[in-house]
């Protein structure tokens, strides 16, 4: 069964809080943070977990709903090969630690990409968590692991023929109805702000679909300093964004209007 898909922010205009209900980000720099101290780059990917449970904590005090966590892309496996074995023993690390607080503190784990990929023992213990979390519905925390936008659409539009084979045959009946429902995270809001650490500007092949009408911040910081201090100021700056969602200043401000009045 599909997903169920949530309002799509091209088909109608959601509703904007000040608090984001959805924040994405992709964890920057943990090389770089470790280059700088003249450390092995296995130490940033250890300050990047620490990190990782600091900003869970800070979105839940905040009342944040879903947070999604770029932790390895599908073009990650270019990396060294010693480099990739650290990662994933540092994923299976955290996921057998933190596992059961995050079940007792009523947070759902999701993994969100291609997990075939995996070896045998970290898709178990991704099966494990995620079934441990399943019924959890206060905090919403997607880990997306050899995840790409790209891959995302591909695999829903598979899918979707493979649920709806006679759209094959007739391509021109396909909406966006159609295929959301199938993307990795159709039933949760698409995200209101996209946070990349690093100084890098660019989006990497994450979440594609799901940004159309997200806000970005960016900061020179690494992601090993994240925390709640630097969540707070890119929720500000988002405070300070005009979510027009393709309509004028005018017509927003005649919205407020009429919602006050």
């Amino acid at each position: 069964m599909p997903n169920k898909a949530l309002t799509s922010s091209t088909l109608a205009i959601p509703e904007v809080g000040v608090v984001p209900s959805h924040i994405a980000i992709v964890m920057d720099g943990n090389g770089r943070w470790a280059r700088q101290r003249l450390l092995p780059r296995v130490a940033g990917h250890r300050k990047g977990v620490e990190a990782v449970r600091r900003t869970v904590e800070a979105c839940m005090a905040m009342g944040v709903q879903s947070l999604t966590l770029f932790a390895f892309s599908s073009e990650n496996w270019r990396r060294p090969s010693d480099e990739v074995s650290v990662l994933m023993k540092l994923f299976l690390k955290a996921l057998k630690t933190d596992v059961r607080k995050m079940a007792k503190e009523g947070i759902r784990l999701r993994i969100v990409g291609d997990t075939s990929a995996f070896n045998e023992e970290l898709r178990h213990a991704i099966a494990e968590s995620e079934n441990l979390t399943l019924s959890n519905t206060r905090f919403n925390l997607n880990i997306a692991a050899n995840y790409g936008g790209r891959w995302d659409i591909l695999n829903a539009t598979r899918l979707m023929l493979k649920a709806n084979p006679l759209l094959a045959n007739q391509p021109e009946t396909i909406r966006e109805e159609h295929l959301a429902p199938y993307l990795a995270l159709a039933d949760q809001p698409e995200p209101d702000l996209y946070i990349r650490t690093g100084g890098e500007q660019r989006v990497s092949n994450f979440l594609l679909w799901q940004l159309a009408y997200t806000e970005f911040y960016f900061t020179e910081r690494f992601w090993p300093e994240f925390g709640k201090e630097m969540l707070l100021e890119a929720v500000r700056s988002y405070n300070q964004r005009e979510r027009r969602f393709g309509r004028t200043s005018e017509q927003l401000h005649q919205a407020s209007r009429a919602s006050a009045s």
